[in-house]
C-alpha cells in the first residue's frame, strides 16, 4: 500500500480556490501545487495541521491509501 495526497479533490469538493488556501495557510503556491500533485516526499505535520484546521477535516480526508 502507498499513501497519496488527495488535496486537489478535497478543494474541489469544498469549492475552495488554491489562492484562498495559500493565503489562509501561509503556503507558497509552488508548495501547495507539490502537495496537490503528490510531489511531496516528506509531509510537514505543521502544514498538514494548518490544512486540516482551515478545511475543517481530518488527516484521513487528505491522506489516502492506494
Amino acid at each position: 500500500m502507498q499513501i497519496y495526497i488527495d488535496l486537489e479533490n478535497l478543494l474541489k469538493e469544498k469549492k475552495i480556490s488554491k489562492n484562498k488556501l495559500c493565503e489562509a495557510c501561509k503556503l507558497q503556491r509552488t508548495q501547495l501545487n507539490n502537495y496537490c500533485k503528490n510531489k511531496v516526499t516528506r509531509i510537514d505535520l505543521s502544514i498538514l495541521a494548518r490544512l486540516c484546521d482551515f478545511l475543517d477535516c481530518s488527516p484521513n480526508d487528505i491522506l489516502k491509501l492506494r
